[in-house]
């Protein structure tokens, strides 16, 4: 039999807590996921849910006061959580990077792209100022910048939003790291770039090899770009499993209602096409501080019966080869 490969990223029972004055207070808890090589791993879910706290422990760029409580992060085989300052140092922009929501506050607005670019590789390539340059430019066209030999010398103000990110893209990809982890990369992007940045993406992909964790709130991106998918609540996974199974098979009431939440067209009659109407999911995700050991979705629940009053936050409960579920009801629910 062949060899599984083991993953590049597995994060395992990860539990993140922020200091309060009354103590600790859980925003993570006991996460666990793998990323395969050349695959992506989507985590979807509202703000709020933990998304974007879990991108910052894998990179360990937690916030002050927000601390690893337990659970563990291996990338490519080394322990994430014991490395040390330098050792860092070295990982971030070399073995993993990050792509963050809002490239005009990531990017130095003293500095051109050409020399942030350049940066990574004269960091962790050890490249000359001409030599990075070269290879800066080269990396704005693969990222389809236009005029690469010009726009290398543009600070962040003088580019579109769209360009902003790709810059963004090329800086992450520099040195061709084993994992990526773009943090809704198209955040306030018009609809055409948004596809455009999500086409680069997979394009890429494909040629690096690279694993991904995309972090978003669309559910059309995952069902193009993801292989696997995680769906958060309230710091933790309700329901996780393939794209296919869990866009096909949505288990779990949240995740209905994020597709019905999704705008899609239907043959209207005659000559036209009409747009469903989209529901919503009532109330809100709660602050921390305010989440209880019982299902956190209950009181926006509305397949909600006894037993989930009743009982304690269900366990993420395997009901298929791949996925799993953290529901009471969800046989009764089925699709």
């Amino acid at each position: 039999m062949p060899s599984v490969l083991p993953p590049v990223l597995s994060v395992q029972n990860l539990s993140v807590s922020m200091r309060g004055s009354n103590g600790f207070v859980p925003v993570l808890e006991n996460l666990s996921f793998d990323v395969a090589e050349g695959k992506t791993m989507a985590l979807v879910g509202e703000s709020g849910c933990g998304k974007s706290m879990t991108a910052l422990a894998i990179m360990r760029l937690l916030p002050e006061d927000f601390i690893v409580t337990s659970g563990s992060i291996m990338l490519d085989g080394g322990d994430v959580l014991a490395a040390t300052p330098a050792q860092l140092r070295g990982l971030r922009g070399n073995k993993m990077s990050m792509i963050f929501q809002e490239p005009m506050t990531a990017l130095n607005p003293l500095y051109t792209v050409g020399d942030q670019i350049g940066e990574v590789l004269r960091q962790h390539r050890k490249l000359g100022r001409r030599d990075a340059t070269e290879q800066a430019i080269n990396f704005l066209r693969a990222v389809q910048i236009p005029a690469a030999e010009k726009r290398v010398h543009a600070y962040p103000h003088q580019l579109s939003g769209g360009m902003r990110q790709r810059v963004m893209i090329a800086m992450a990809l520099a040195c061709r790291p084993k994992l990526l982890i773009a943090d809704e990369p198209t955040t306030a992007l018009d609809v055409t770039v948004q596809a455009q940045i999500f086409d680069l993406l997979s394009q890429l992909q494909d040629e690096t090899e690279t694993s991904i964790v995309l972090i978003t709130h669309d559910l059309g991106a995952v069902a193009e770009l993801a292989d696997d998918v995680a769906v958060l609540y309230a710091g933790r996974c309700i329901e996780k499993g393939t794209s296919h199974e869990v866009i096909s098979h949505a288990r779990h009431p949240y995740t209905r209602g994020l597709m019905a939440c999704v705008p899609h067209l239907q043959l209207g009659p005659a000559t036209r096409n009409t747009q469903l109407e989209l529901e919503e999911i009532p109330g809100m995700v709660p602050p921390l501080g305010a989440r209880g050991p019982d299902c956190a979705f209950l009181p926006r629940c509305a397949s909600a019966g006894d037993v989930c009053r009743t009982q304690p936050q269900p366990p993420l409960e395997s009901v298929e080869a791949h996925a799993a579920v953290s529901c009471w009801r969800h046989r009764e629910i089925a699709p």
